[in-house]
């Protein structure tokens, strides 16, 4: 299965994108995830939703094509960062690429609460109907990497617990997604 990875961290060692790269590594053959980058992306205007500039009409079909979805979100303020909201805000417009999509949704705090609250607003936001995309349900889908600082090193993340809770998830998203 193919995926794209969104990835709401535009920071040089962000620990969200780290996991989006292990995860690439990890999984690849059996899902090949390539990384999107959004913080390309111009911020959404309404007045540009029928013609919008190239990257984003590039970007809403490369989302278009991919089987799945992976958005790995930190948490800022409580609530997902703007760079992930307005590339899901473009998605939401025009041909509508999100709808129906599977998603799994994960995310790296170095704090003990993981990106918790982040992920809920996330689900919140792909349930509306422009976005309409099909999360893999929560109840112990729930990809929260806590204490990152702990459990990652140049090599990527390192903690066995974490590593094996994951291939788990992945395992029931890859089934779901192929529903």
């Amino acid at each position: 299965m193919n995926g794209i990875a969104l990835v709401g961290s535009l920071r040089q060692a962000s620990f969200n994108m780290r996991l989006a790269r292990w995860m690439q590594e990890r999984y690849r053959g059996r899902w090949d995830i390539e990384v999107e980058p959004i913080g390309e992306l111009p911020f959404f205007n309404q007045d540009q939703e029928s013609q919008p500039p190239a990257t984003v009409r590039a970007f809403k079909e490369r989302i278009r094509r991919a089987q799945s979805v992976l958005i790995v979100t930190p948490e800022y303020n409580w609530s997902v960062p703007g760079v992930l909201k307005n590339a899901i805000d473009w998605l939401s417009r025009g041909d509508k690429g999100m709808i129906g999509k599977p998603v799994l949704v994960a995310g790296v705090s170095t704090g003990m609460m993981g990106t918790i609250r982040a992920q809920l607003h996330l689900r919140e936001i792909l349930a509306s109907p422009g976005v309409g995309a099909r999360p893999l349900p929560p109840g112990g889908n729930e990809i929260l990497v806590t204490f990152a600082q702990d459990k990652f090193s140049d090599a990527g993340l390192t903690d066995e617990a974490t590593i094996q809770f994951i291939d788990q998830v992945v395992d029931r998203f890859l089934a779901f997604a192929a529903q």
